[in-house]
């Protein structure tokens, strides 16, 4: 998820678990400890775009780092604070939900979350948030507020922190039902149009979570298309060829390899002019709804590396205008 949310879930968290012994100090320890798994952005500093991609939410969103760094930073705040009413053991619980919280909300997103790293490179990922979803994270933010605002011994603080975390848990389990549903629609109109798979996924567009894009895999490429929880007509499909031919060339390259563990085969290649390009289907299209051609969001220029600083969101907002946003908003609601 962003980092706003990881800062609100985790003071909203640390309220819950320390406020009464730690005040509002457990605001602060908390959002900085459910950030701690994204220390990994650092390594973005130097190296290659490609396995950049890869190690972002790999060792440090695994269950070793859960294990590792909950004793460790027990051990450590235990010595700092003395004086601050926790046990070791209260810290131990503090520094283990929190981190916890980090690598199980990060797994509802596309992304994908190597929870078992270093022993199996499997990505988790469930597709029910969009990476930044308003409608999850507001709940935390006006409860955050709250904490802020009011004292340290004012009784309604713990019923704040709990109010953020159960209002923004009632919307993911809403989410969870809308996914459901979405499938069911989804798989019954790849189905009556005979259109035939192998995998299959569905992922919420940005911001919201009524709008769904939809990729079924053929042994040729992918089935893509958008449905609404608002829609009454059959999905709509158009066929994305896989084209393998194109990334024979560049199959023994390092960012090849990077980027085909990272895309776990959901992946098209093309030709843009005189430049190959790879796309990982699983992060949507520029405006998909809109325009039947659009390219895809996640875009890598194998012939010019040096233009890829930026691949995972880059082309996630290009274009868009009041003009594209009325649209965006029709079509939410199944027009």
């Amino acid at each position: 998820m962003d980092t706003l949310t990881h800062i609100v879930l985790g003071a909203a968290i640390g309220e819950v678990l320390a406020g009464r012994k730690l005040g509002k100090n457990a605001l602060l320890f908390g959002a900085a400890a459910n950030s701690l798994p994204d220390i990994d952005f650092v390594a973005s500093f130097w190296l290659p775009t490609a396995r950049d991609v890869w190690a972002h939410r790999g060792l440090t969103h695994s269950f070793l780092f859960l294990a590792f760094m909950t004793p460790v930073l027990a051990f450590l705040a235990a010595r700092a604070l003395p004086r601050s009413g926790m046990t070791r053991r209260d810290w131990w619980l503090f520094f283990g939900v929190e981190i916890f919280a980090h690598l199980f909300i990060d797994a509802f997103n596309a992304y994908g979350t190597g929870w078992f790293e270093p022993f199996n490179h499997y990505r988790v990922s469930f597709h029910v948030l969009f990476v930044a979803d308003p409608f999850f994270s507001v709940w935390l933010a006006i409860s955050f507020a709250a904490l802020l605002i009011l004292r340290r011994n004012h009784p309604a603080r713990r019923k704040w922190a709990w109010a953020g975390l159960l209002l923004s848990t009632a919307y993911l389990c809403y989410c969870i039902t809308n996914k459901l549903r979405i499938d069911d629609h989804a798989r019954a109109d790849l189905q009556a149009q005979h259109h035939t798979y192998t995998r299959y996924f569905s992922t919420p567009t940005p911001l919201n979570n009524w709008l769904w894009y939809i990729v079924a895999e053929d042994s040729g490429g992918f089935y893509t298309g958008y449905r609404s929880m608002f829609d009454h007509k059959p999905t709509q499909f158009r066929f994305q060829p896989k084209a393998k031919r194109l990334l024979k060339p560049y199959l023994e390259h390092p960012d090849v390899h990077y980027l085909m563990r990272f895309c776990q085969g959901f992946y098209t290649v093309e030709e843009w002019g005189d430049t190959v390009v790879f796309n990982d289907l699983r992060f949507g299209e520029m405006k998909g709804w809109e325009d039947p051609k659009a390219r895809f969001v996640f875009h890598y220029y194998l012939q010019r590396p040096d233009e890829n600083e930026i691949i995972v969101q880059r082309g996630r907002f290009a274009g868009w205008d009041r003009h594209s946003l009325r649209i965006f908003i029709r079509r939410i609601r199944g027009n």
